[in-house]
């Protein structure tokens, strides 16, 4: 008798845990339907969606962001260079693989654990007829940033040019809620990555040759953004700190600068903001939409080239037409 008052103890909680998440999927749907309703009605391209995890997987986005341009002709400005790109495996990071592939440089792509995204990006490199190499690992690790280089220099020869673009961010409305691991792991991924990678790499660099460190910032630097303080913060570091190291290693000849994106459509995105908050962070700019990055790619591989040779501890701008003081 008990093991039947068990039982039907057992399909209870099974049929009221079913019940509650069809409930929830219910009210998830709907949710989903007034987002698209309002994003229609007010001109916003992008359906608003979202991602539980960081730094968030392109496969699982709903809209795919464009990460290059089909009219776009490489003129091989990049031959026989090798780069190794930190979250190279989606959003910026893979439309910068893949401009520079165009353009004929070999790929090394970092990245954490998004192994489809990677997947897809080193099949995109190679389509372009260069080589590709995906490692996942963890830039908060300075001992797996040292191996990384190493182990770009043994599969492809040398390093040219070093993207620190790996980034990780998380929507708090006030300083208090923001936890303490995730203000470390912000700090540590987003700038302390970027000191290991560089750290590590311009030892393999060569001098006076043409050899470039590239550094994602962004417009959240200049202008901020309450909703991303540490995030924000970080930002802020990496344009100083690429400015101090532009100045250290000018006398070798690598030039250092970096890229500061404006809302761009990437998996960083649903994976950090609400929906509701979605629909005003594409109305932000003056363009009234959200970039692509295909829109950016090509920031990096004029950076990276010699028509930026004369451009070192600079920052560029591709941020929908909004004004700032760098």
């Amino acid at each position: 008798m008990e093991a039947v008052k068990q039982r039907v103890t057992s399909i209870q909680e099974s049929f009221n845990a079913a019940k509650g998440k069809a409930t929830a999927t219910a009210a998830e749907m709907a949710e989903r339907a007034g987002h698209a309703v309002q994003a229609v009605k007010d001109n916003i391209p992008i359906m608003p969606e979202s991602q539980s995890h960081q730094p968030g997987s392109e496969a699982e986005m709903w809209t795919k962001p464009e990460f290059i341009r089909d009219s776009y002709q490489g003129a091989d400005k990049l031959i026989g260079k090798v780069a190794l790109i930190t979250g190279g495996d989606s959003g910026i990071g893979r439309s910068v693989a893949v401009h520079y592939a165009r353009e004929g440089a070999d790929v090394f792509i970092v990245y954490l654990d998004e192994h489809e995204d990677a997947e897809v990006t080193r099949q995109l490199v190679e389509g372009e007829g260069r080589r590709c190499v995906t490692m996942a690992a963890n830039v908060r690790d300075a001992k797996v940033c040292a191996e990384a280089v190493e182990r770009c220099v043994r599969e492809l020869g040398k390093l040219d040019i070093l993207v620190n673009n790996a980034a990780i961010q998380h929507y708090r409305s006030s300083i208090t809620d923001i936890k303490d691991d995730e203000l470390e792991a912000t700090f540590e991924t987003n700038i302390l990555g970027m000191f290991y990678m560089s750290m590590a790499a311009v030892k393999r660099m060569p001098e006076h040759s043409g050899a470039s460190i590239i550094n994602t910032a962004s417009v959240t630097a200049y202008i901020g953004e309450s909703h991303l303080l540490d995030y924000s913060a970080t930002k802020g570091a990496i344009t100083a700190f690429t400015r101090g190291l532009a100045e250290q290693l000018a006398g070798k000849g690598i030039r250092v600068n970096a890229v500061a994106p404006g809302p761009i459509w990437t998996p960083l995105i649903p994976a950090t903001f609400p929906r509701t908050a979605m629909l005003m962070w594409q109305k932000q700019v003056p363009m009234q939409r959200a970039g692509q990055p295909s829109e950016v790619g090509p920031c990096y591989v004029f950076l990276a080239s010699e028509d930026s040779s004369y451009f070192s501890g600079q920052v560029l701008h591709p941020n929908g037409g909004m004004p700032v003081n760098s």
